[in-house]
Parts: structure tokens; C-alpha cells; sequence
């Protein structure tokens, strides 16, 4: 096992090389010295092309390690969250013999275990793979765990966690932190895509928590359930990017927008359970016009204090409240309390304004999000994962509702669905008692100053106030001063040493000192060289990120097809 972790680690170290050099010298130029060197969005656009290409090679485990990090904008640049959106893993179906085998290591002879089987899987992915059977008389789909796979998995979760330490060096502070944490949940992530005794339990769970009949999730058949294999209702469907087939159905492509929409505000505001996988391959329509959910082996759960805030969030944005969202996204751990106010509610005005369509009161939520999503990157900041996995979510969701409906209202829906649930009232009450909270606090602190103000002026008069100051240096001049001083102390005690050397006729070792003095001469010359103080150019105006949406509608390659995941 470690034998074969250690040389796959020598595969994985082989694909990704280029572009940790590439990296690495963004930073310094020749890598252990020099300056940081600028990167155009097509060069960031060219290389999130090869890291995509890359992951496909490695298989299974990379792939799915690419669909996590297009959720996670506080580690990449936009330009790759857009490439690795399109990645899918979709693969040949592994022989049947291969897979027969899991199944009666499960649950016995096929024979016994189902009425009838097909053979023929009709959906085959990196984890698993699904066929169609009879089982009690009813048509029922069979997801196998891909035969072999849990190695492979194992293996490279030990090179992914062995990796991680080496590429902190190549990035910044805080994307490093995201990055240690990205392999935990990484892990965790996978496993619990591959353990279906759990998607077997998110499945009865979501699916008890809708009681109309405009969503249908499948029910488990839980006599034929187990880790490895998932049997469930087998329930067919028109895929919801099919516009010509829905046309063709009578089915009002607006409604059905707002049935999807609705369904995950529901999951994501009111459950608290969602499913998280809701690209157009995992979503589908029966003649009837409800919504179909397949594929719940990628879920998540969002706890209440994070759902008060999501709806704070979706509140700000129908009001234009860009001090609100600011808050929401403070109070959620996205956007750092220090951050620069001024200049994040300047990017979020032109996302605003840009999300605008013909008419004002048109909005396009995705783009917002795109957009705060840049300046997470740019910041960077930290993203908490089930929060990622959130903001993934409703930018895909949103996309499927437009290509339904073009001149699908997004806002308009969010709005009714928190007025219908007492969103929009309950926060006003929340207003009210918070301002109520303040007056209390206010009067509090009245009665409070004047015995704290008389006890300051009692330790004043008796020699006893003790003041402690903090030096705020933002621009670092006083550490660069510090380090000047010292390189320059270090360079003259090496030119002194290396005289003092070769008077004692010892030439090595004053040419040992002679070299070290040298580099100390070439880093004090250097600290003078390199530039100083605030260079920044505008990152956020209308032009720039109008350009950058041309640029990137000119540049991006043909989407891959859209093929079912698991």
C-alpha cells in the first residue's frame, strides 16, 4: 500500500509540475529571488485548461477533487472555477462479471436478489455505475460502487494528504489555510459519495421532507440497499435542458423554473438538508411537470445560524442593501471584518448594476455571486465548505432556471418564498427587538461610564494608569527597516571577518566569508531596488468586468456534454 502511494505520488508530481513552477515564479520571478510577475486572464484561462486536462488523466479521485475546488473560489482564480465547472466523469461501465460480483458479495445471486436484470448499465461513472432491474414487480435502478475502486480512492487520499505540505509554499497565507483544510474535507467528501448507506438516508430524508407532488425523489428499496449497492424506485424523465422535448409536453417552462427554484430555497432555508449535485444530468421532468432529483450522493446540511444568514443575504439583495450583504457575508465567515467596506460595496454596486437586465427590476443572481466570488480570490478570504457547496449550488440552479426561462425573475421568486414564510416579517420583529436590545445596551452603559471614568482618574492621581500601544505599521516600513539593519550589520562583519582572514593567510575560509558577504550585499542592494508603498490599479469597474465576461465568452473552449454524475 505505501509502495504504491509513494509511486502514484511520483505520477500526480509529474502532471502538476509545470504548474507549480509556473506558480512559483509568479511569485519570484526566478524563483528564489526577484519580483512577483503579472498573469492575463487568458494565461490564468490557458493554464486552468491544462490543470483540467491533468485531472482527467489521473483518473477518478483528481477528477472529483476538481469538481470540490470549483466550489472553492477563496483557493483559485474565477477563470479556473470556470474550466473546472465543466469537468464530468462520466467512463465506460466496468465489465459486468466485475460488477455482478459486488452485487452477490452484497446481496447474493442476481438470480435471487432481482425478478430480472439488465446488464446494460445506462449510466457509468468514476465511483459508480447504474443499471435498470425488477425486483416485487416494479422497474427498479441499481447503482453498484464502481468494482476496484476503494484502492485507487485510498491510495490517492494518502498522496492528496502527503501533497498538501509541499504546496503551501506556493501560495499565500491564507489560501494555504484553505488549502490544509480542503484536504480533510476532501476525504470526507468522497467517502461519503461512496458510502450508500448514507445516500440511502439523505434520499428518505429529503424525500419525507417534500409533501406535494410537484418534486419527486425516488424512494429507497431498502431490502435490496447496502454500503456498496443502492437499489431505488426507478422514476423516468425528460432531462430539464431538453427545451424542445418540454415544449413538445405542453409544460410551462416558467413554472418549472420556479418549481426548481423554489425546491432548494425549501432544502437550503427551511430542511436544512439539500442536494448538492443539480447539474441538468441530475435534474429531470415527467410529463406531468414535476420536478425529478437524481444522484443524492453529493448532499449537504447547512445549520440554522447559517440559514438565518443565507436569507439575510437574499433579503439585502432584493433591497440593494449593499451594507447588509456585507454583513450577511461577515456574519457567515466569507468576507474578513477587516476587509475594506468602501471598496467591497463599490464591487458589489457594479454587480449589482451589472445583474440588471434591459429592465431595472430584472436580476441575475448568478452574476452577483460570480462577481463576490472574484473578490474572495482577490482578497482572498476563507470560505467555510458547506457555504461554498451553498453558493455553488444556487449559481448552478439559477443557470438551468434561465435556460428555461431567459427572462426568469430570480429575485422576484426569492422574495415571494420569504414573504410566504414569514421570512420577510420575522425579520422586521428582528429589527425591532435588536434596536430595542441597543436602547438597553445604551442606557446600561450610562449608568455604567461615570464609576469606570472615576476610577481611571483615582489610578491617574495615584501613579498607578499603566497605557500599552500597539504600533499599527500596515506597510511594513519598520520590518523593512529591521531587515536593512541587520543585513547590514551581517555585511559588515563579513567584510571585516574577511579581512581580518586574509591578513591570517587563511584565503579558504576568507573566501567562504567573501561569498556570504557577497549575497548579503545582494539582498541589502535589493531591499533598496524593490518598490514600496500602495500600487494598485482598479480591479472592479464596469468596463473591466465587461471585459473580462467578453474575454472569457471568446476564449472558453465548447462545453463538455452534460452526462450524468454520481
Amino acid at each position: 500500500m505505501i509502495l504504491r502511494a509513494y509511486r502514484r505520488f511520483f505520477v500526480v508530481a509529474w502532471q502538476f509540475l509545470p504548474l507549480l513552477l509556473a506558480f512559483a515564479r509568479d511569485r519570484r520571478r526566478f524563483l528564489l529571488f526577484g519580483g512577483s510577475r503579472g498573469v492575463s486572464s487568458e494565461q490564468h484561462r490557458e493554464r486552468a485548461r491544462t490543470l483540467r486536462s491533468s485531472l482527467l488523466t489521473l483518473g477518478p479521485t483528481f477528477i472529483k477533487l476538481g469538481q470540490l475546488l470549483s466550489t472553492r473560489p477563496d483557493i483559485l482564480p474565477p477563470e479556473y472555477i470556470d474550466e473546472l465547472t465543466q469537468l464530468q466523469d462520466r467512463v465506460p461501465p466496468a465489465p459486468w462479471e466485475d460488477a455482478k460480483a459486488v452485487i452477490e458479495s452484497e446481496l447474493g445471486p442476481v438470480e435471487s436478489a432481482y425478478d430480472s436484470f439488465d446488464t446494460e448499465s445506462i449510466s457509468g461513472a468514476s465511483l459508480g455505475q447504474v443499471y435498470v432491474a425488477e425486483f416485487d414487480g416494479d422497474t427498479v435502478a441499481v447503482k453498484i460502487r464502481r468494482p476496484g475502486i476503494e484502492p485507487l480512492v485510498r491510495t490517492d487520499l494518502r498522496v492528496i494528504k502527503f501533497s498538501v505540505p509541499l504546496l503551501v509554499p506556493f501560495v499565500d497565507e491564507s489560501q494555504a489555510f484553505s488549502l490544509e483544510t480542503l484536504a480533510d474535507e476532501f476525504s470526507r467528501v468522497i467517502r461519503q459519495e461512496m458510502d450508500y448507506e448514507r445516500e440511502a438516508a439523505m434520499l428518505r430524508e429529503i424525500r419525507g421532507n417534500f409533501s406535494d407532488d410537484a418534486v419527486r425523489v425516488p424512494a429507497v428499496v431498502d431490502e435490496r440497499s447496502t454500503g456498496r449497492v443502492l437499489t431505488m424506485e426507478y422514476v423516468g424523465g425528460t432531462k430539464i435542458t431538453e427545451i424542445d422535448d418540454i415544449d413538445a409536453l405542453g409544460i410551462d417552462r416558467t413554472q418549472l423554473a420556479e418549481t426548481l427554484q423554489r425546491a432548494y430555497f425549501e432544502m437550503i432555508i427551511t430542511h436544512g438538508v439539500f442536494h448538492a449535485d443539480p447539474h441538468p444530468g441530475n435534474l429531470a421532468v415527467k410529463p406531468d411537470g414535476t420536478l425529478v432529483l437524481y444522484d443524492f450522493g453529493m448532499s449537504g446540511r447547512v445549520d440554522s445560524f447559517v440559514q438565518d444568514r443565507i436569507v439575510d443575504f437574499y433579503i439585502a439583495i432584493a433591497n440593494q442593501d449593499t451594507d447588509a450583504i456585507l454583513d450577511a457575508l461577515i456574519e457567515m465567515g466569507t468576507l474578513s471584518p477587516e476587509a475594506d467596506r468602501q471598496v467591497m460595496a463599490d464591487v458589489l454596486e457594479l454587480a449589482i448594476a451589472d445583474a440588471r437586465g434591459e429592465e431595472i427590476e430584472q436580476y441575475r443572481v448568478q452574476q452577483i455571486i460570480n462577481q463576490i466570488e472574484d473578490t474572495i480570490y482577490e482578497f482572498p478570504l476563507r470560505l467555510p465548505p458547506n457555504l461554498a457547496l451553498v453558493l455553488r449550488v444556487a449559481t448552478v440552479v439559477e443557470g438551468v432556471c434561465v435556460t428555461l426561462d431567459p427572462e426568469f425573475d430570480f429575485i422576484a421568486v426569492a422574495t415571494d418564498f420569504l414573504r410566504e414564510h414569514g421570512y420577510l416579517e420575522a425579520t422586521a420583529r428582528q429589527f425591532v427587538k435588536e434596536r430595542i436590545d441597543e436602547l438597553e445596551g445604551a442606557t446600561r452603559s450610562t449608568l455604567r461610564v461615570p464609576p469606570k471614568l472615576e476610577s481611571a482618574l483615582d489610578r491617574i492621581e495615584h501613579d498607578n494608569l499603566v497605557v500599552q500601544a500597539e504600533l499599527n505599521d500596515p506597510d511594513g516600513v519598520l520590518d523593512t527597516l529591521a531587515k536593512r539593519i541587520v543585513l547590514g550589520m551581517g555585511l559588515s562583519v563579513g567584510v571585516l571577518s574577511t579581512v581580518a582572514l586574509y591578513i591570517a593567510d587563511e584565503l579558504l575560509a576568507a573566501l567562504f566569508v567573501l561569498v556570504l558577504s557577497f549575497g548579503l550585499l545582494v539582498l541589502l542592494y535589493h531591499s533598496f531596488r524593490k518598490r514600496r508603498g500602495i500600487r494598485a490599479r482598479p480591479q472592479f469597474t464596469r468596463q473591466s468586468m465587461r471585459q473580462r465576461e467578453e474575454t472569457s465568452e471568446t476564449n472558453t473552449e465548447p462545453d463538455l456534454p452534460v452526462k450524468r454524475q454520481e
